[in-house]
C-alpha cells in the first residue's frame, strides 16, 4: 500500500465575520460597536486599513528609499491592501507561500525573498513562476544553492544577489544577531563571490526588532562601508533592514526622521551614488492598524483570565513582556475611575501562558467584561497556534482610532 501524505496548517484561518463563512467581511465603525453587536465571546481581531495606508504613505514619502514591507508581520489580505494603497510597492517575503500571496494580489510588485536559507524548491518557485529576481544569503553554500536552482528552471533573468552582514549584539527589544548573517570575512568573501553572478549586489544587515537607538544603524553602516572597502566590488544596493521601532507604555521610541537622518548620513558616507537604499520596515508599517479584543473569563484578585494569550495573538505579552495599550469595554454601564495592574492569564491549560504586564485597567473589572489591546497589528494574528483548541478568532475591520502605544490605556 502506497503511503499518502496529509498536511495541515498550525492554525484555522482567522475568520473574518462572525456571519457565514462566505458572507462578506464584517466591517463596523468602532471597536465599541463591534462589541455592542455581537457580544463576542472569541477573541476579535479589529483590523484598521486606513491607518495602515496612512502609516504607510508617510513612512514611503519619508524614507530616502525602496520600503520593502515585510510580510511575515501580518499577512492578512486587508492590510497587503491598504499598504499597496499607501504607496508600498516592495514586499520581504520569507517563504513560497508568501511570495505566493503577494504575487496573486498584486502581479506588478516588486518581491524580493529575504530569507538567508531557502528551500530549494522555494527558489525554482519563485524565480521560475512568481519573477522573483532579488535573493538573500549568508554562506557559499546559499549562494550555491540560488544559482544552481534559478539555471536549473531555464528561465531567463536579471539576478539580484543581497549578502547579509552579521552585527554584533546590540540594545534592540528582540536581538537578532545570532541566527543570521556572514562574519566580516565570510561577508568578503561572498561578496566578491557573488559579484560576477548578480547585475544587482548588495548588502544588508538587521539591528534587530524594536530597535530605539538610532545610532545602531549608523554603527551598522560603518560596518558595511567597512565590508564594501574590503571586498572591493561595486555595490548596487545597500538594505538597512526594519527594527523601526513603535510606541508602547514602557518604550518611548525616537521619531522616524531621527533613525532615517542617520540612514541617509550613514548611506551618503559609502560614496555610491549609483546604488539603491531598502528598507525592509514591518512592526512600524502595521502595529498601529490591529487591536485585538478580549473577554475576562475569570477574575482572581489582580489576575484576570482571558480568552486569548501567549499561544493565540499575544505571544510577544509572553516571554517577550511586551506591555500594550489596554481599555476596557462594558457596554451600557458605568465604569469606576479607579485602576489597578493586572497580570493575564490565557485560556489553555498551560501555566506558562501567562502575560505579566502590568495592565492597568479600572478596579471593577469582572468576568464577562472586554479588553481591548492595542498595537497588535503588528504580530497580533500571525503567530496564533491551536494548542489546546483555541484557534478561534476573528477578524472584523474598523474604521476608528486607537491612541498612540506609548500611552497606559487605550482612550474610551
Amino acid at each position: 500500500m502506497s503511503a499518502v501524505f496529509r498536511t495541515r496548517q498550525a492554525v484555522s484561518p482567522l475568520r473574518r465575520s462572525f456571519r457565514p463563512e462566505n458572507a462578506a467581511p464584517l466591517q463596523r465603525p468602532t471597536v465599541d460597536a463591534v462589541i455592542a453587536a455581537d457580544r463576542p465571546e472569541e477573541p476579535v481581531h479589529c483590523l484598521r486599513p486606513t491607518t495602515a495606508a496612512a502609516t504607510a504613505a508617510a513612512f514611503v514619502e519619508a524614507f530616502p528609499g525602496d520600503v520593502l514591507y515585510a510580510v511575515k508581520c501580518n499577512p492578512d489580505p486587508a492590510m497587503l491592501r491598504a499598504l499597496h494603497a499607501g504607496g508600498v510597492r516592495h514586499f520581504d517575503c520569507a517563504s513560497a507561500q508568501e511570495v505566493r500571496l503577494v504575487r496573486d494580489m498584486f502581479p506588478d510588485a516588486d518581491i524580493h525573498f529575504m530569507h538567508p536559507v531557502k528551500a530549494r524548491g522555494a527558489i525554482r518557485e519563485a524565480w521560475a513562476r512568481h519573477d522573483v529576481r532579488d535573493f538573500v544569503l549568508d554562506t557559499r553554500e546559499e549562494l550555491d544553492k540560488i544559482l544552481i536552482e534559478t539555471e536549473a528552471t531555464g528561465v531567463a533573468g536579471e539576478l539580484g544577489l543581497v549578502v547579509r552582514l552579521a552585527l554584533p549584539k546590540g540594545g534592540a527589544r528582540l536581538d537578532l544577531s545570532g541566527k543570521f548573517g556572514a562574519a566580516m570575512d565570510d561577508a568578503v568573501a561572498l561578496l566578491r563571490a557573488a559579484r560576477p553572478h548578480a547585475v544587482r549586489l548588495g548588502v544588508s544587515f538587521h539591528v534587530g526588532s524594536q530597535c530605539l537607538d538610532p545610532l545602531a544603524w549608523r554603527a551598522a553602516l560603518d560596518l558595511t562601508a567597512r565590508a564594501i572597502r574590503s571586498a572591493a566590488v561595486s555595490i548596487d544596493i545597500v538594505d538597512v533592514g526594519g527594527g523601526f521601532p513603535v510606541a508602547y507604555p514602557d518604550q518611548d521610541p525616537p521619531d522616524l526622521g531621527a533613525i532615517f537622518a542617520e540612514i541617509e548620513d550613514g548611506f551618503d558616507r559609502l560614496a555610491l551614488p549609483n546604488a539603491r537604499l531598502w528598507a525592509e520596515p514591518g512592526r512600524a508599517l502595521v502595529a498601529a492598524a490591529g487591536s485585538v479584543v478580549v473577554q475576562v473569563q475569570l477574575r482572581r484578585g489582580d489576575a484576570l483570565y482571558i480568552n486569548d494569550g501567549v499561544y493565540g495573538g499575544l505571544s510577544d505579552a509572553g516571554a517577550l513582556g511586551f506591555r500594550y495599550p489596554v481599555r476596557m469595554v462594558r457596554p451600557n454601564s458605568v465604569v469606576s475611575s479607579e485602576t489597578r495592574s493586572f497580570t493575564f492569564y490565557g485560556p489553555t491549560c498551560d501555566s506558562a501562558d501567562v502575560m505579566r504586564g502590568p495592565f492597568i485597567l479600572p478596579a471593577d473589572i469582572a468576568e464577562g467584561d472586554w479588553i481591548e489591546i492595542g498595537q497588535l497589528g503588528a504580530y497580533g494574528g500571525c503567530l496564533r497556534t491551536a494548542f489546546n483548541g483555541f484557534d478561534r478568532a476573528r477578524i472584523v475591520e474598523v474604521s476608528d482610532e486607537t491612541t498612540s502605544g506609548g500611552d497606559e490605556r487605550l482612550a474610551a
